[in-house]
């Protein structure tokens, strides 16, 4: 994938932009706060339509603005030309394929793939298990275009569950109507988990390796907590033992008025040699665990779904020694499209900055430099 042109107005502290991309490997360079992250989350926003740094997405319009709109050209693998635009105002966001509004995200999301490394990404290590599923479900929106509609279906399911626990009068509680909508629940459980399971299965063939080449210390490995069992999920029996373990549960759910069960609880951990990263790493170590995995899932793209994604590194050198940059700057293909961000462009390697186009950032103005 390369990413040709991208056009936004009224994004962040950025009035409008208009820039064409010819190299591989894109630097963008300024002080603090002058708009420098914002390019990277207007490119990140057009893949995945969803803001890396904020929850209220009304925040990525310029203050003083009633809107916000991103439009960018890119080569897809089969080297087609296609153009994707978000318009995003107080009545919500409209999403377009080469100038065709898509009525649904899901026909939307998986066509421009990035992967992002930010320093809010130690979150997914020290931060809630809402964190990590999140991070997950964004990933493998991006891999599966199926994923996001079995998610809603999922969402959609589990609220009607929830409402019919809250019912102020249990003495009208239909036990069969609930084990019909229970059902339906534990066949989306299936289909989300077993993804899950196989997408971090995949990043684990990569991942220890990777771990290995940067550090040359240490086993890394990632491991998917579920209420169901990898090995489980192979039972023909399976539908008939989550029913039990639900039914189980009826008396406390129905006291608690919400479904206590559930992939919307699934979680996941990061082990270095057998030790839990969250508990017994240093924070550098920690960075490094999530830099490597998300290496490790470039290497997934490029090696499952034969697509070579955007990458996205805000800010990520100044905390790396020269080794490990050294090391790290060799996963990027040189057919990779690079998008970096640095306060110092002496951070960056000669050799990196040699194939790359530079601009200064300042005060939400960018210039390329020639």
């Amino acid at each position: 994938m390369f990413l040709k042109s991208l056009e936004f107005s009224n994004f962040r502290n950025i009035s409008k932009l208009s820039l064409n991309f010819e190299k591989n490997i894109n630097i963008f360079v300024g002080n603090n706060a002058q708009g420098k992250t914002n390019i990277l989350e207007s490119i990140y926003f057009l893949a995945i339509t969803k803001s890396h740094r904020t929850h209220n997405e009304l925040h990525l319009i310029k203050n003083g603005e009633l809107y916000t709109k991103v439009s960018g050209l890119f080569i897809d693998d089969l080297k087609n030309n296609r153009l994707l635009s978000i318009l995003l105002n107080e009545r919500g966001k409209k999403v377009s394929v080469d100038n065709i509004t898509q009525k649904k995200i899901s026909n939307y999301l998986s066509r421009f793939n990035v992967i992002m490394f930010c320093p809010d990404d130690l979150e997914i290590i020290k931060g809630s298990p809402n964190v990590r599923r999140k991070f997950l479900n964004i990933e493998l929106s991006q891999y599966n275009k199926n994923y996001v509609s079995l998610l809603k279906e999922y969402n959609q399911i589990l609220k009607q569950r929830n409402e019919y626990l809250k019912q102020k009068n249990n003495a009208r509680f239909d036990k069969t109507y609930f084990d019909i909508i229970t059902e339906k629940l534990i066949d989306k459980n299936v289909e989300i988990i077993t993804l899950r399971y196989d997408f971090i299965d995949k990043i684990n063939q990569f991942l220890h390796v990777v771990f290995n080449d940067i550090t040359n210390f240490g086993k890394l490995t990632i491991l998917y907590k579920s209420f169901i069992n990898q090995e489980n999920l192979k039972k023909t029996n399976i539908k008939e033992i989550l029913m039990s373990r639900y039914n189980s549960l009826f008396t406390n759910e129905l006291l608690q008025k919400t479904t206590l069960l559930g992939c919307h609880k699934d979680d996941f951990k990061m082990y270095l040699n057998d030790l839990d990263v969250t508990e017994f790493c240093s924070q550098g170590q920690q960075r490094l665990a999530i830099l490597c995995l998300k290496l490790a899932e470039i290497e997934v793209f490029i090696k499952e779904k034969h697509t070579k994604p955007v990458i996205l590194l805000d800010d990520i050198f100044s905390e790396l020694d020269e080794v490990k940059k050294n090391n790290i700057i060799k996963y990027f293909k040189d057919d990779v499209q690079i998008f970096i961000t640095t306060t110092d462009i002496k951070e960056i390697k000669k050799e990196l900055k040699e194939k790359a186009d530079i601009y200064i950032v300042n005060n939400g103005i960018i210039t390329k430099e020639e």
